[in-house]
């Protein structure tokens, strides 16, 4: 079969990727085999000098990728818009997959503000979602030059858009298998089972048996139909926030719709960046309560913010509160 996944141009291969997997699984034989004549290796990747938050200076190909299963994904600190979401979305995959963090799985969040973010400024951030410099887990920062010649290679720099808009840049990340040339693209608003699965079995050399695969198929659960506003909760917030009172990354929301005016909620909900520079008492004081990790504006609609708070609010009278 002829393909144009040899391109030189690593955006082409994740859609070739998903097209590939397609067509290897329907073939009978195991999805994410990779092609031997695979160009994306050593050749292909630019082995960047990296810093990370201990100070420590790696190079991305020979220390970072090479023979590992990863993620990567691209940041900034002060970030008030999907960064902080993304992070914390990450880390909900982190923890599932922690018997195998540093091991043959590793994490890497690249900063694409390297005046700004200095190793001491990353690992502060790291600390502030509970993420060790032991974890398999790195923050990590280079010259913007050098980023940039990563970002574009990896698929993940908007042409056009960024001209030092810093807020503009993809939220896209990647889950890869250097090994087999495995790379993907996905989204921070994945649910995290499917990317620990993916990082923890898709993209492993474990081969299944179709047939076993195909039964497991058969036997699953149909998938609940579920609201809007659920949808939004499990998508954008429980990645910081329960429904109860246990607090996580941010406040448990049991009964937030009684405690905060609705109004103030709303705003909240739908320009919290605009709430924090108007110096809000309620916004600073949960923004220094909760480490100063910032609530992202998620550009949520109005109808969007509606059905999350109903979804709350009826969440609430579901635990009898």
């Amino acid at each position: 079969m002829k393909t144009h996944c040899t391109d030189g141009n690593l955006t082409k291969l994740f859609f070739c990727t998903v097209f590939m997997g397609v067509v290897l699984t329907l073939g009978g034989s195991p999805a994410w085999a990779a092609s031997q004549s695979s160009p994306w290796g050593e050749a292909y990747f630019p082995n960047i000098e990296l810093v990370n938050q201990d100070g420590k200076t790696v190079r991305f190909y020979d220390d970072l990728i090479k023979g590992k299963v990863v993620a990567i994904n691209f940041i900034y600190t002060q970030c008030g818009d999907t960064c902080p979401l993304e992070t914390a979305s990450l880390r909900q995959v982190y923890k599932l997959l922690a018997d195998r963090m540093g091991k043959d799985i590793f994490f890497y969040s690249i900063s694409i503000d390297p005046e700004h973010d200095t190793p001491k400024v990353l690992k502060t951030y790291a600390e502030r979602f509970r993420i060790g410099s032991d974890s398999g887990w790195s923050f990590l920062t280079g010259s913007k030059a050098d980023t940039t010649l990563l970002r574009k290679k990896l698929g993940l720099f908007r042409d056009g858009v960024e001209a030092g808009k810093l807020g503009e840049h993809n939220t896209s990340f990647l889950v890869g298998n250097e090994s087999t040339g495995q790379w993907i693209k996905r989204s921070p608003f994945d649910e995290p089972k499917v990317l620990a699965w993916l990082l923890g079995r898709s993209l492993s050399h474990a081969k299944t048996d179709r047939k076993t695969e195909l039964a497991s198929y058969a036997k699953a659960q149909q998938i609940p139909r579920i609201s809007k506003g659920e949808d939004l909760f499990r998508s954008r917030c429980d990645a910081c926030h329960s429904l109860d009172d246990q607090e996580g990354l941010g406040p448990g929301l049991l009964n937030v719709t009684k405690q905060r005016d609705r109004a103030w909620l709303t705003r909240w909900l739908k320009a919290p960046d605009k709430l924090l520079a108007e110096q809000d008492p309620i916004a600073l004081e949960l923004y220094n309560r909760y480490k100063k990790i910032l609530m992202p504006n998620l550009r949520l609609s109005d109808a969007d913010v509606e059905a999350l708070i109903a979804y709350m609010e009826a969440s609430s009278k579901a635990a009898g509160q």
